[in-house]
């Protein structure tokens, strides 16, 4: 772990820092985070007043000297050159999480990012740049050893074919970042998070199961759940922007002691509210999601292929998940216990929507 006299030299309190996407679940997290280092000069970016409102309601007592929010859209080239502007470290949070169309989700993802990187490339203070991507882009047919899905894992080679814009655009993204890294040598680092959870995010995860037509189909059984708590992934995601030595790399974000799909659902059901559910083996669910794709395909789309045999290995396939380069180059610790994140999640599931 780096000391905390290293991180002062490679950045300062008083440097500029940029977060884009910094209303999102995470970014405010992000933002909190290093407001409570002592950060002094953060760049906030945002697309609407509303957006700035939440950023803005962070904390009542917080320095506005400090803090200075922005209005941008990544989609102008001119917007991202004054956001980088002078900025030493950039935190890039902002993606098209909600879109359903590949076309959205890569404009608001890839083309995003781009304008980004292109107004990085010509800001010659910075020192780093965090790219926060997922889970969703690591092949979901690899089998390394043990089925340790780790940052040693390639890359989905064919993310159009998952049936989701997400794990397209993501992808997309990364291979653009490590483009700009080799052909630039810009200094990048990613991270990708496992399922980020907390106040503000309070659906049950697609990796316990899907909801239809009023019953809850559990598919993830026994499988575990790379979950992180807001406060830890925002921790981890700060570390990366701090740590001096670590261009280049990529980290996979999660906590210690990940519960399984089937301790989730029981502990939500238990904390929150009982549904109907009903336990799909995972035999049978990946041979209804080999007939939808092979029906899509003799259909020609007439059925979208939404669920297929590479959508099933990435969400319901048995895995096993590391977080040892977390703890060994960045330092990270989880900052709330895997128990105690889990209470707080319950807590603000029964105080608003849940799937119940």
């Amino acid at each position: 772990m780096s000391s905390s006299a290293t991180i002062r030299e490679f950045v300062g309190k008083d440097d500029l820092i940029l977060v884009t996407g910094a209303a999102g679940f995470i970014g405010r997290a992000v933002v909190r985070n290093l407001v409570a280092r002592g950060f002094r000069n953060l760049r906030c970016l945002v697309r609407s007043t509303a957006s700035a409102a939440r950023v803005g309601a962070i904390d009542d007592s917080m320095d506005r000297q400090r803090v200075r929010i922005i209005r941008g859209n990544l989609l102008s080239m001119q917007d991202c050159t004054g956001a980088v502007e002078a900025a030493r470290i950039v935190f890039h949070l902002a993606a098209g999480r909600g879109e359903k169309s590949y076309s959205d989700a890569f404009l608001n993802s890839v083309v995003t990012t781009r304008n980004l990187l292109e107004a990085c490339r010509r800001n010659q203070n910075l020192r780093r740049f965090v790219n926060v991507s997922s889970f969703a882009v690591y092949d979901s047919a690899y089998r390394g050893a043990c089925n340790i899905l780790d940052e040693s894992c390639p890359i989905e080679p064919h993310p159009e074919s998952r049936g989701e814009a997400y794990c397209f655009a993501k992808t997309r993204q990364d291979q653009l970042v490590a483009e700009y890294r080799e052909r630039f040598h810009l200094p990048c680092v990613t991270m990708r998070p496992g399922w980020v959870y907390g106040p503000g995010n309070l659906a049950l995860p697609g990796r316990v199961g899907i909801g239809s037509f009023g019953l809850f189909l559990h598919l993830g059984g026994s499988n575990t759940i790379p979950l992180s708590y807001v406060e830890n992934c925002a921790e981890a995601i700060v570390l990366a922007g701090l740590v001096p030595d670590i261009d280049g790399e990529e980290f996979n974000v999660l906590d210690d002691d990940p519960p399984t799909s089937r301790q989730l659902l029981g502990l939500y059901k238990e904390h929150v509210g009982h549904f109907p559910s009903l336990y799909v083996p995972r035999s049978i669910s990946y041979a209804i999601c080999a007939l939808w794709e092979r029906y899509s395909a003799w259909s020609k789309g007439q059925l979208p292929p939404v669920f297929n045999r590479r959508r099933w290995n990435a969400l319901w396939r048995k895995h096993r998940y590391s977080n040892v380069k977390l703890k060994t180059k960045l330092g990270w610790r989880a900052t709330v216990p895997t128990e105690v994140g889990l209470l707080k999640y319950f807590q603000a599931c029964r105080a608003g929507d849940h799937y119940a």
